[in-house]
């Protein structure tokens, strides 16, 4: 078997060279010609796997390690009888670790605590739902807005996303792109509705980039300039627009779902699926794939703020403002486009909150609960 792999895949020999002749190649690269003697493809989600892509090739399995699928043409696949799995909830554990992050260091910058705010999750799926129950269990008040969800359990609660922008002042996107039918989610937050966002408001996307009206954001942004915006999806990327960029609190490029670990784990949930396809044994684990974090352990010992407690548990395992910087850094330097990219394909080594033990002892112990519930582990001396 011949595998065409985005060459930003980790651990791609590890758990696929069993499978046969690995072929690895940049993601926004791979073409018609690379797949002319393909049996598999296995990509992220720069890669379009359109029906042009894949038609006169022998491909019959395409995998996508990622949580998103919109780069797929999945009629095109199932017309041709081609199988196809992705890796749903492999990196939202790491999102929700960037949205926390984002959202406290702009509460820092701008003199505001996030337990005394209200956070309308707009797409109630892996990231959405994992995000709020962290922020429910940090004490944060949150509401959801998921119409597709609301439709098939009505008894959830969900609200609808104008009663979000009256009664909320964070507003995260979570949901897929859609541009079609009666839930599409193309440009969900429009012109309209940017416009009624209440004054202090926080518009995070990490969802995708065509769910937000990127001029109508940008004009608000510079005109009244009373909200303020986390970006991590865009418009048109690469090519994302440079005055939007230099508007948004914080600006980075698509590196949300970025943690080695999850994507470690889209890796070997993609092997899993091609393993099943092959009718296969794997034996392979997630363990055998994932090294240990570089910093397992934190031992605090008296009191602090909790927020500023989960600040510096929180850079010590990542730390937004890095991939901000590098952002503005690259597309200033070598373009917009490259610059992106180079920030994507070049992204230094990143672990998830979960990889932290947080030692507790002392005053320090009243901050179990907040910790627990912002997704570190936590170890308390009696």
């Amino acid at each position: 078997m011949k595998l065409v792999i985005d060459a930003n895949i980790p651990a791609a020999e590890r758990c696929f060279g069993h499978f046969g002749t690995l072929t690895r190649v940049p993601g926004r690269e791979i073409n018609v010609a690379h797949l002319q003697d393909a049996d598999a493809l296995i990509v992220r989600s720069i890669t379009q796997v359109s029906d042009q892509l894949i038609a006169d090739s022998p491909v019959r399995f395409v995998g996508t390690c990622t949580i998103g699928t919109d780069h797929i043409d999945q009629a095109a696949l199932a017309q041709r009888d081609i199988a196809f799995a992705s890796a749903p909830g492999c990196n939202a554990e790491a999102v929700v670790d960037y949205v926390l992050s984002g959202l406290l260091t702009l509460a820092e910058r701008d003199g505001w605590v996030l337990s005394e705010r209200t956070v309308g999750i707009v797409g109630v799926g892996n990231v959405g739902s994992r995000l709020q129950a962290r922020l429910t269990a940090m004490g944060v008040a949150t509401l959801a807005c998921d119409p597709p969800r609301a439709e098939e359990e009505p008894e959830q609660g969900f609200h609808s996303l104008d009663a979000l922008i009256e009664r909320c002042d964070v507003f995260c996107l979570h949901t897929p792109l859609t541009r079609e039918g009666p839930h599409a989610t193309y440009q969900l937050l429009n012109a309209q509705r940017i416009d009624e966002l209440a004054p202090g408001s926080v518009v995070l996307n990490a969802g995708r980039g065509d769910c937000v009206d990127g001029l109508a954001l940008r004009s608000r942004l510079a005109g009244k300039g009373d909200i303020s915006a986390i970006l991590d999806v865009w418009e048109e990327e690469p090519d994302i627009e440079a005055g939007l960029r230099d508007l948004v609190s914080l600006a980075t490029p698509h590196i949300a779902g970025h943690s080695l670990d999850g994507k470690l784990r889209g890796t070997w949930m993609i092997e899993q699926a091609l393993a099943r396809y092959c009718g296969q044994p794997s034996g392979l684990t997630l363990t055998d794939i994932c090294p240990p974090p570089e910093l397992a352990s934190l031992h605090l010992q008296h009191a602090l703020p909790p927020e500023d407690a989960l600040r510096l548990c929180m850079r010590a395992v990542y730390d937004v403002r890095r991939d901000h910087d590098a952002l503005q850094r690259q597309t200033l330097n070598h373009g917009m486009r490259k610059g992106f990219d180079d920030c994507r394909a070049n992204y230094p080594l990143r672990r998830e909150f979960a990889t932290l033990n947080v030692q507790l002892s002392g005053e320090a112990v009243a901050l179990e609960g907040m910790l627990l519930g912002a997704g570190f582990g936590v170890m308390v001396d009696n």
